[in-house]
């Protein structure tokens, strides 16, 4: 491959260009799906000149893409993919009238609704997702039971759901309606049904979940479905309290 002073790590460059987060990015080369210069190239550490070299994903050549940044309310129902085998509605759906190739910035459950960032921009969306950025997910939360303090308090300090323990989190009570608990949850990771889970490890069953920020950007004013870009106030925001994006054009 090229080797000169422009030369970069294949997998940001088909990040840059809107392909995928890098991470996917790095699934799409080892699965044989990535050519240079119409070779496969499945070694991670390979560099590009991506100003010279013909790069293609299955197939189709890939073209660097002004940077998209959006705010998405996902209904409940619908899948936080570009696709889904079962033929599920996707959020490659509700997207569709996006120029360009935008993908969601992390997940959301199936059945979980609220806030989801997209983009076509892979070191924005790696950035939000890394576990160091300790990004906020805020969330409004409906549980079957009566949430006494030292219940709250232990959803606060953390829950042994299996495979770890999750991290220190903000938890209040909204209010109680019969048998059951509104709370509002703020928690800093992004591990698979997290919040599923510490409902199930404490025996407060989640019956209700809707994610109402994620690094303070919020949906308000959005329906289920509806989706708008985010405000250069709001991209300024995310660039001081995580860094990103970079670049804004």
């Amino acid at each position: 491959m090229t080797r000169n002073a422009n030369t970069v790590r294949l997998q940001k460059v088909l990040a840059r260009a809107g392909i995928a987060s890098r991470r996917a990015a790095e699934r799409l080369i080892t699965a044989g799906r990535v050519r240079v210069e119409g070779k496969v190239v499945t070694e991670l550490g390979t560099k590009v000149d991506p100003r010279s070299n013909r790069i293609e994903v299955d197939g189709q050549r890939i073209v660097r893409e002004a940077p998209v940044y959006v705010v998405c309310h996902k209904p409940r129902g619908v899948v936080a993919t570009m696709s889904d085998p079962e033929g599920r509605e996707t959020v490659k759906d509700l997207l569709a009238q996006i120029p360009g190739r935008v993908y969601p910035v992390g997940r959301l459950d199936y059945n979980t609704s609220g806030v989801l960032l997209a983009t076509n921009d892979g070191d924005f969306a790696d950035a939000l997702l890394h576990p160091r950025r300790g990004v906020p997910k805020a969330y409004v939360v409906k549980v079957k039971g009566i949430m006494q303090k030292d219940d709250v308090e232990r959803w606060r300090r953390g829950v042994n759901i299996g495979d770890a323990t999750t991290a220190p989190a903000k938890a209040k009570v909204l209010r109680f309606e019969g048998d059951k608990t509104w709370l509002e949850l703020t928690i800093t990771e992004g591990r698979n049904q997290q919040v599923r889970r510490m409902g199930e490890a404490t025996g407060f069953r989640v019956m209700r979940l809707a994610r109402v920020s994620f690094a303070g950007i919020d949906a308000d004013g959005l329906r289920p479905g509806e989706w708008r870009y985010l405000t250069a106030d709001e991209l300024a925001s995310l660039k001081k309290g995580f860094g990103v994006p970079r670049r804004k054009n």
